[in-house]
């Protein structure tokens, strides 16, 4: 509307300038006032003939990379940046001196990201621009049409034109590699085994998906289907019988993670990532439960599928819980199975996490506690419910930030 108003004035603007030259023309006469009027037409006609400038057709494609590899083509995780590139190309022959880019990149909660870069068209009236996004959150983003604008040589008029269309692509919570995990070579067994003797557990005849073939291996366990379809050798892959389950369960108090919701919940959910990506590559069954407003679980399973699934699950995730951690395990209680080791990753401490940890091995569940810390938590020395936890058998460790969780774990820094 704003837009609309201001072309209104400029074009009345003109024509008082017209009118003026057309009455000093009448009234006054002479070469100068001919020549002047004769001037004023000629640029009457350049502004009028800027409607068919050209760039109202304008035709181009967009093309992103990250780290040196197409986007669509790698997973893009948070922190990670996007260069972009625009190729334009405008028909026709009006001359153009200039043309502004304007591109929107949103946000699956709304955020927008606004990128606004000038290019001068090359004698084929075509051009090229690169910019670069800051560093990315997890989620999904979408671009939509890219605008294109041009202006006349007084900067009076504006003319627009549109091209391309949405493409969307998700980023992934960050990760960080997890080699060992230290803790596991204390002698514990039971729900830690699976860590380090999956691979010795016998099978069962329940097929768990396709894996590389290995020299060797029978001929009753190729997969000739996927074979046929890859041109490679397959194999079949079983479900270990003594397979122990793992689950990961992502306090999403918001109130817990206290004022630093933004920073902290982004490590507990890395975190959360890290360890089930880790567990997941290591052919062991992790599963996830995510409790927020609402409740989302994830059955333990091994394979690509399952790292998917809670991947975009953990890709839109946000801290909207009302309830404390104790509270809400009691909602889950159905969705926890017995037997299992429950990595809790939660801000919680003091009381509040000793019930939760207490109701976990109640219910027959193996409880760990990942500890997301913060600068209140340093300064208020209060590490007697971690020496609680220590005396009944239940591991805590404490993390600030995602970068200290290999050397936590992997070397058993216990809180």
């Amino acid at each position: 509307m704003a837009a609309m108003k201001s072309t209104k004035l400029r074009w009345q603007l003109v024509a008082v300038i017209y009118i003026t030259s057309l009455f000093y023309l009448l009234f006054q006469g002479g070469k100068t006032a001919i020549m002047l009027f004769m001037i004023l037409n000629l640029l009457l006609i350049y502004l009028l003939l800027g409607r068919w400038s050209g760039i109202h057709r304008v035709n181009g494609h967009r093309a992103y990379t990250a780290s040196g590899a197409a986007a669509h083509e790698q997973s893009l995780f948070a922190g990670s940046s996007l260069d972009v590139s625009l190729q334009m190309k405008i028909p026709g022959y009006y001359p153009i001196p200039y043309v502004l880019v304007r591109d929107l990149l949103y946000r699956h909660n709304g955020q927008k990201l606004a990128f606004e870069t000038t290019f001068v068209p090359n004698w084929k009236r075509g051009g090229q621009v690169v910019y670069q996004t800051p560093p990315l959150q997890r989620g999904e983003y979408r671009f939509k049409h890219t605008e294109c604008v041009t202006y006349d040589v007084f900067g009076l008029f504006e003319h627009k034109g549109k091209f391309g269309s949405d493409t969307v692509f998700s980023v992934l919570p960050q990760t960080v590699s997890l080699r060992q995990w230290n803790g596991v070579q204390r002698g514990i067994r039971g729900p830690y085994s699976h860590a380090i003797a999956s691979r010795s557990a016998k099978e069962t005849t329940q097929i768990n998906g396709v894996r590389e073939y290995l020299y060797g291996d029978r001929l009753s366990r190729v997969h000739w289907n996927a074979t046929a379809k890859t041109g490679e050798w397959k194999s079949k892959a079983f479900e270990r019988e003594s397979l122990p389950r793992t689950i990961v369960i992502l306090d999403r108090n918001h109130d817990g993670y206290g004022g630093e919701v933004a920073t902290r919940f982004e490590v507990a959910v890395s975190a959360a990532a890290s360890l089930l990506e880790n567990g997941l590559k290591g052919d062991t069954a992790m599963g996830l439960v995510s409790i927020g407003k609402e409740i989302t679980m994830f059955s333990p399973k091994a394979g690509m599928d399952q790292r998917n699934l809670i991947m975009k699950h953990l890709t839109f995730v946000d801290a909207d819980a009302s309830h404390s951690l104790s509270a809400s395990l009691k909602r889950a209680d159905s969705m926890l199975e017995q037997g299992s080791f429950a990595i809790v990753i939660s801000p919680d401490s003091g009381a509040d996490v000793i019930r939760s940890m207490e109701w976990l091995s109640r219910r027959g569940l193996t409880p760990c506690l990942l500890h997301i810390s913060s600068s209140i938590d340093l300064l208020s020395h209060q590490t007697s419910w971690k020496h609680v936890m220590n005396e009944r058998g239940w591991l805590v460790f404490e993390i600030r930030q995602l970068q200290d969780l290999p050397a936590v774990l992997e070397g058993g820094g216990i809180a």
